[in-house]
């Protein structure tokens, strides 16, 4: 038999224990906790029947390397007790194996863990609450358009609530199928087009949280982001009664210039600017974009420079989006910049 070669040997179990090691330190990252940093009753309670399964599975894994050890040392010794008349006969021992690990263990372990699954379920579905913070959310491709219903307020790629509060998301997809997550608040759910589907959660921590889509839905599916930004309630107000207020007016002459460069070169028949006469609605609503974090759903930070990049040629950071390019003098970009920095 000829030797493993050496990229075998490098694929050992050893290094793929390695892999899985690295993978899992990546997903608890710093940077962007994940499910196992819980921060919602949700996700908290998904977190402990994932620990419980962990247990369960691992009890069993070791309870089966047990009873195989077990049998392999009860062959090596079969000769002996074939000439032993108080010796269990091969069909005792292939009765209780059957029954205890076909009925009795199955029974002991999938019974309670049903259950704890439907427990969890429950405290987890949709209608808990009698009158949560309803937001519609919108998913397209590769974006998340974001409603107040009864306010007016409509943002892109964040969802602002405040802490300690139930809150309901009712979700419709305008193109094809995505799916909201955000892993520290609660589990995932569809986006199904012509459909709603509703998720319930909260936070019980003040902080920024990530959501993904977790459903391919394109080129650019991997950077199709979101904020969950959890308030007190009293900044949560704040927030929305400016959210709610029309685009403020430009302060400066370049900033006036700039308003005008984002009507004259055809900025407002995608986006909306309320109090303006921009009332597109192919792209994100931007009447207050400069409060937000990102651009383009979480792929670049909501800075001068970036925000320059992407007006004029988005396809170079984010290919496949439906945003084109936007050819402007570089006295007209720095003008739309000022006004766009403006609508705060």
């Amino acid at each position: 038999m000829s030797r493993p070669t050496r990229t075998a040997r490098r694929l050992g179990p050893r290094s793929l224990a390695c892999l899985a090691l690295v993978g899992l330190l990546t997903a608890c990252s710093d940077q962007e906790p994940g499910a196992f940093a819980p921060r919602g009753t949700n996700a908290a309670e998904i977190n402990w029947l994932f620990w419980v399964m962990v247990a369960l599975g691992t009890a069993v894994f070791v309870l089966v390397m047990v009873l195989f050890a077990r049998s392999v040392r009860s062959s090596r010794r079969r000769d002996d007790s074939e000439h032993d008349p108080l010796a269990p006969s091969d069909a005792t021992r292939s009765s209780r194996l059957v029954i205890g690990g076909g009925v009795v263990l199955p029974v002991v372990v999938l019974v309670p863990l049903t259950v704890m699954m439907l427990i969890v379920a429950e405290r987890t579905s949709p209608h808990r609450a009698d009158d949560p913070l309803e937001i519609q959310v919108i998913g397209h491709q590769f974006w998340w358009e974001i409603h107040y219903p009864d306010t007016g307020a409509v943002t892109a790629n964040e969802i602002h609530i405040p802490v300690d509060t139930r809150v309901r998301l009712q979700m419709e997809s305008s193109d094809v199928i995505h799916s909201v997550w955000a892993p520290q608040l609660s589990g995932k759910i569809d986006m199904i087009p012509g459909q709603t589907t509703q998720l319930e959660f909260d936070a019980t921590e003040v902080g920024e949280y990530w959501g993904y889509c977790a459903e391919f839905c394109g080129v650019q599916h991997a950077r199709m982001r979101f904020l969950v930004i959890a308030h007190e309630p009293d900044d949560f107000d704040a927030w929305l009664a400016n959210e709610t207020a029309d685009a403020p007016a430009p302060e400066t002459e370049a900033a006036e210039r700039g308003a005008q460069t984002f009507i004259d070169v055809g900025c407002a028949a995608c986006h909306t600017v309320r109090g303006t006469e921009a009332d597109g609605d192919l792209g994100p609503d931007l009447t207050h974009l400069a409060t937000r974090h990102t651009l383009g759903a979480g792929t670049l930070p909501n800075e001068r420079g970036h925000l320059g990049g992407w007006i004029t040629d988005p396809q170079a950071t984010k290919p496949g989006n439906l945003m084109p390019p936007t050819p402007l003098s570089a006295q007209e970009l720095l003008d739309l910049i000022d006004y766009l920095e403006g609508l705060e």
